[in-house]
C-alpha cells in the first residue's frame, strides 16, 4: 500500500465536469440517454461530485439542452452531490426549481474575458451573486451557491490578471451571498509556483469556504499544478475523462485535466478519494467512441495502471 506523504491531504475529491465543461467545448451533441450512461457509470466507478450540465439558453449550447433531465436523473443516483453552471439568476432559478445540490456560478476575473464570455463585468456578476442568493433564500432552497473565479492566472485576451484583483473578487463574491468559492486556471497559464502563492491566499480568506480548483492541461502543467494546490490543502478539483474541454478564447488548449490520470496522481500518492480507477479507464474507452471524432488526451489510458498499483489486479 502507498504511503502518503504526512503533508498531503488524507482524503481528496474529484469532480467531474466533463458533462458540462467538457461536451460545451466541441462540437458533437450526445444524446440524453448516452449521457445517462456515463452518469451511471461513473458513479459506479465511485465517483461521487458530477457537474452534469449548464442551464443556459439552448440555442447558445445545444449540447446542454438536456440539463434539467439530467439533473432528475442524477439525483436518483444514491449519495450523488449534483451541480450545474448557472450564467444569471434566471439560470439560478432553474437550478433552484430542478433542486440540484449547488450551482456555479462564473466570474472572469480578467475584465475582457468577462465582457467576451458573459457579457458582463466581473462586478456586475459579484451583483448577480447577490440577486441569486436572494432568490435561492426567498425560495427556501438548500441549493448552495459556488462563486467560480476564473482566469485567475491569466487571460487570452488581456494578459496580466493581477492577483490582488482575483482575491478582491473572490472576497467579492462571499461577500455577496456565495457559499463556496473555487479558483480556475481557464486558460492554462499557471504553474506550480503561482497556484502555491494564489493559493494559499486565497485560503486565507475563505478558510473552509474555499472549494475546488479547476486546472486545464493547456501546457502540460495541468497535474503539476494539482500538487502544487494538495501541498497548501486544497483537496477537491474537477477533471474531465480523456481532458475534453477548454475554453473559445485558448486556442489550441488541451482541456482539463483527464479525471483517470488525476485519479491514478491522488492514488498513486495515497490519497484516498473512493474511485475505481479500472472502471474509470472502462468509462473512458466509452466516452471515447462517443467522442470519435474529437479530440481526447490524456496518459494512463495508454500505458495503464502499473503492477505496483494497489488496483491494478482488479482492473
Amino acid at each position: 500500500m502507498t504511503r502518503r506523504h504526512p503533508h498531503l491531504p488524507a482524503h481528496a475529491v474529484i469532480r467531474e465536469v466533463g458533462l458540462r465543461d467538457g461536451l460545451q467545448s466541441i462540437a458533437t451533441i450526445l444524446p440524453t440517454g448516452q449521457k445517462r450512461e456515463w452518469l451511471r457509470a461513473a458513479h459506479a466507478a465511485g465517483q461521487r461530485e458530477i457537474e452534469v450540465g449548464s442551464f443556459v439558453p439552448a440555442r447558445l449550447l445545444p449540447q446542454l439542452a438536456d440539463t434539467a433531465e439530467l439533473v432528475a436523473f442524477a439525483k436518483t443516483l444514491p449519495g450523488l452531490f449534483v451541480s450545474v453552471l448557472v450564467p444569471n439568476l434566471r439560470g439560478a432559478e432553474n437550478a433552484i426549481a430542478a433542486e440540484a445540490d449547488l450551482m456555479i456560478v462564473p466570474l472572469s476575473a480578467s475584465h475582457a474575458h468577462s465582457l467576451a464570455n458573459l457579457r458582463k463585468t466581473p462586478d456586475e456578476v459579484v451583483a448577480e451573486v447577490a440577486r441569486i442568493r436572494a432568490a435561492r433564500d426567498a425560495a427556501g432552497s438548500r441549493t448552495l451557491i459556488e462563486g467560480g473565479v476564473g482566469t485567475a492566472f491569466g487571460c487570452t485576451l488581456q494578459g496580466e490578471v493581477r492577483k490582488s484583483e482575483v482575491l478582491r473578487l473572490m472576497q467579492a463574491m462571499l461577500d455577496a451571498g456565495a457559499d463556496r468559492v473555487s479558483l480556475a486556471d481557464t486558460v492554462g497559464y499557471a504553474d506550480p509556483a503561482k497556484v502555491r502563492e494564489l493559493f494559499e491566499e486565497a485560503l486565507k480568506i475563505a478558510g473552509e469556504r474555499f472549494w475546488c480548483g479547476h486546472f486545464h492541461d493547456t501546457r502540460g502543467l495541468g497535474l503539476a499544478n494539482v500538487y502544487s494546490a494538495l501541498e497548501v490543502g486544497v483537496n477537491r478539483f474537477d477533471a474531465c475523462p480523456a481532458g475534453i474541454g477548454g475554453c473559445p478564447h485558448a486556442p489550441g488548449a488541451s482541456g482539463n485535466v483527464a479525471t483517470e490520470d488525476l485519479a491514478y496522481l491522488l492514488g498513486s500518492m495515497g490519497i484516498e478519494t473512493g474511485v475505481d480507477i479500472g472502471r474509470l479507464l472502462a468509462l473512458r474507452e466509452r466516452v471515447a467512441g462517443w467522442l470519435a471524432s474529437e479530440k481526447l488526451h490524456g496518459s494512463l489510458w495508454q500505458a495503464h495502471l502499473p503492477k505496483t498499483f494497489p488496483q491494478a489486479v482488479a482492473a
